[in-house]
């Protein structure tokens, strides 16, 4: 049975995108790199939702990406990849199918049979309705030191408390903080 876990950075006032759905005020030091190459070679299966699909469809596959951050585009490049979308017709970045319909069976069933672990990037959307459902068992927060005053809460409008219990902190010397926590069963 596979996991299914979740990573996202919000900023310090909890949003994870501002009120232009950017990120451009995530940091992306050395450290902070060094880490997403290293968890990507863990070789998940990697889970998006349609916007977030497309925002990193849009770049890692460019040659900007690849010159920039080399170790992680490879490993986005190369990675298995699905996106959950009942509008998005084609996938074109390699190695992407696309779920459609009912994802939460799909997903429950895939965590049963996959031999790879599934990581949910970004998809703040995806990430609410997925933990809502019960379907996460870790998530992984990394807080930016910035407040961006505006944008989208990662749990925003979240009908059911979320329960948590911290495995795991790290810190970077930008002073991101990396939390990782389990669910907790209700």
């Amino acid at each position: 049975m596979s996991k299914l876990s979740v990573f996202n950075f919000i900023s310090l006032d909890g949003y994870y995108k501002d009120l232009n759905n950017g990120i451009d005020w995530h940091q992306h030091g050395q450290e902070e790199g060094d880490f997403s190459a290293k968890s990507l070679g863990q070789d998940n299966i990697l889970l998006f939702g349609r916007i977030t699909y497309q925002m990193m469809a849009s770049w890692w596959p460019t040659q900007l990406a690849i010159d920039t951050m080399p170790e992680v585009a490879k490993g986005m490049n190369t990675a298995e990849k699905i996106v959950c979308s009942n509008t998005l017709q084609t996938a074109d970045w390699q190695n992407t199918r696309i779920m459609s319909g009912d994802v939460w069976t799909q997903l429950a069933a895939l965590k049963q049979t996959a031999t790879k672990n599934i990581t949910i990037l970004g998809s703040g959307n995806l990430t609410k309705q997925l933990a809502e459902a019960g379907l996460i068992d870790h998530y992984q927060i990394m807080i930016d030191p910035v407040a961006i005053g505006k944008g989208t809460a990662i749990f925003k409008d979240i009908q059911q408390q979320l329960k948590l219990k911290l495995t795991n902190m790290q810190s970077f010397k930008s002073g991101t903080v990396l939390l990782s926590y389990d669910a907790i069963s209700n």
